[in-house]
């Protein structure tokens, strides 16, 4: 998901290390103002030191966030959590955003089933 507003607060950052593999985390919350007939507001979290670095949000910039929203479940109560992955300001022209990682496709599915010698590709496998 995405949405573009104004970025009106960003909290203090927190870190620590993780009990279970030992590894530094950090992450950083922001409230984002979605202007409209009534104006919304989110926050966010970015997660991972380099990120917070890479996003450089500052206060009273329009931004649009990229997102995840998970739920966790902790003593009977359940709680949301927007995670930013991507952020882009207006105007960005692709040479100055990040450039995604291709990922490897799948082969298309009629390569994959096996035709019987002599037979032609329009036959039916059964």
């Amino acid at each position: 998901m995405e949405i573009t507003g104004i970025v009106i607060h960003a909290m203090e950052m927190r870190s620590g290390v993780s009990q279970r593999t030992g590894n530094p985390w950090a992450s950083r919350d922001y409230v984002l103002e979605i202007p409209g007939q009534y104006t919304r507001h989110i926050v966010f979290t970015v997660f991972g030191e380099d990120k917070i670095r890479d996003f450089a949000l500052r206060k009273d910039e329009t931004v649009t966030v990229s997102f995840d929203i998970d739920a966790n479940e902790y003593q009977g109560k359940w709680y949301n959590k927007v995670t930013a992955w991507k952020v882009e300001r207006p105007g960005q022209s692709a040479a100055q955003a990040p450039q995604p990682v291709p990922q490897p496709q799948p082969a298309p599915y009629a390569s994959q089933v096996p035709t019987a010698q002599g037979s032609s590709a329009d036959d039916l496998p059964f």
